[in-house]
């Protein structure tokens, strides 16, 4: 029975009260249930009926109803919920990219000197729980701290529990260069391509199996989701699972757009259209558009837009760029699309464009496709070299798959 009397017990209860709070229903129900909707339901409440439990969570962690997770486990009669674990961003979403999250109290940070829960951490939980939101791309660091967090929960020999949820970016699309032996990371934790079509609870068996993790893993499944769903067609809300994410169009362009974090150019953080415009005070932005929508990519226009970033890149420039409107997000190939972006954009400006080879080769997974952007490869012979890897992976990524 959770004692809300002991150290900590007040702390839980006033920040999943924050949580819960900022974030009340809205509509009807939810067509598709999440694993926080099926948690306390036979057979998956067993799993922690009377254990002491942490919680890898953020403000994504919510049932249909809005309800956050931290809550329920915070108030119910037979759970005893004594140890939080933030991701990047905190446990409240506030914090930016790359911006160090601090532990306090019982909330421990997984963004900060670890990546990965102690066992100093875990030495009062029974058994741990992840219920994050993730956007279905291999460098948003949720799914690297899932797997930190997995291998954790296998050495201390606590049972790991993922609380599913959609992959918001249609589960059925695979897409981009899987990623090499040597270029593994926190944006890049395992060998998976960009867009890799799985859901966390997925990609978490398959992650397990794969790497002969033998940690003790369960999974509370999605209920009424559909593999080629996009979030919102679900009936569920749409919470931003960081700060750079506000919507289901920015999830979209960021499997290919990301990659901009790569260069000298702006992806438009500190705006509020992150990853849909790009930019640099020194673009051509008029030129750029017009040649991009000259090659009539599938699904995608693009339009002049200035726009002058609040933080980042350019902070306080005026920057000249363009947006990128999906018009089809069925067509729309992100990646080859910022491939040709890029080549475009360096075609108007060879001496200023500048791809950073650490940081763009970590984001894609290997040095080659760089190489090859700056040697003028065509990029349709760019896309057709990381085919091979992908459909390997697509045979692997099937064994693990728990929904049509």
């Amino acid at each position: 029975m959770t004692n809300f009397t002991r150290p900590g017990a007040l702390f839980f209860l006033s920040l999943s009260l924050a949580l819960s709070l900022s974030c009340q229903p809205t509509g009807p129900p939810s067509e598709v249930r999440v694993g926080a909707d099926r948690l306390f339901e036979r057979p998956y409440f067993n799993w922690i009926q009377g254990k002491r439990v942490g919680l890898i969570t953020n403000p994504t962690g919510v049932n249909s109803e809005l309800e956050s997770t931290m809550d329920l486990l915070a108030r119910h009669s037979d759970v005893q919920l004594v140890a939080l674990f933030a991701p990047e961003h905190g446990i409240l979403g506030q914090a930016q990219a790359e911006e160090g999250v601090s532990s306090y109290g019982n909330v421990y940070s997984l963004y900060g000197e670890t990546r990965a829960p102690t066992a100093e951490m875990l030495k009062d939980v029974e058994v741990l729980l992840y219920d994050m939101q993730d956007v279905g791309v291999r460098f948003y660091t949720y799914i690297s701290t899932m797997f930190l967090s997995m291998q954790a929960a296998a050495e201390k020999g606590i049972p790991f529990i993922v609380l599913d949820r959609p992959n918001p970016i249609d589960g059925s699309r695979v897409e981009g260069p899987v990623l090499q032996p040597g270029y593994e990371s926190f944006v890049g934790i395992y060998a998976l391509p960009i867009r890799y079509g799985m859901t966390a609870g997925e990609l978490a068996q398959m992650l397990n199996q794969q790497t002969d993790l033998q940690c003790d893993l369960k999974v509370v499944p999605l209920g009424g989701w559909q593999r080629e769903q996009w979030y919102d067609q679900t009936g569920l809300e749409w919470i931003s699972p960081s700060p750079n994410m506000p919507t289901v169009t920015t999830a979209a362009v960021y499997p290919g757009l990301c990659l901009i974090e790569g260069t000298n150019l702006s992806e438009a953080r500190g705006t509020t259209h992150p990853f849909e415009l790009v930019g640099a005070p020194w673009l051509n932005s008029r030129e750029l558009a017009e040649r991009l929508n000259r090659l009539q990519l599938p699904g995608v226009r693009f339009r002049e837009q200035a726009f002058t970033p609040t933080f980042s890149k350019y902070r306080d420039e005026q920057t000249q760029g363009i947006q990128i409107h999906i018009v089809d997000r069925d067509s729309f190939r992100p990646l080859p699309t910022v491939l040709h972006l890029l080549k475009e954009v360096r075609r108007l400006h060879p001496q200023q464009l500048v791809l950073e080879e650490t940081f763009f080769d970590r984001l894609v997974g290997n040095s080659w496709v760089r190489i090859a952007l700056t040697q003028g490869t065509p990029v349709e012979d760019i896309v057709d070299q990381w085919q091979a890897g992908l459909q390997e992976f697509k045979q692997t990524r099937s064994k693990y798959l728990l929904y049509p």
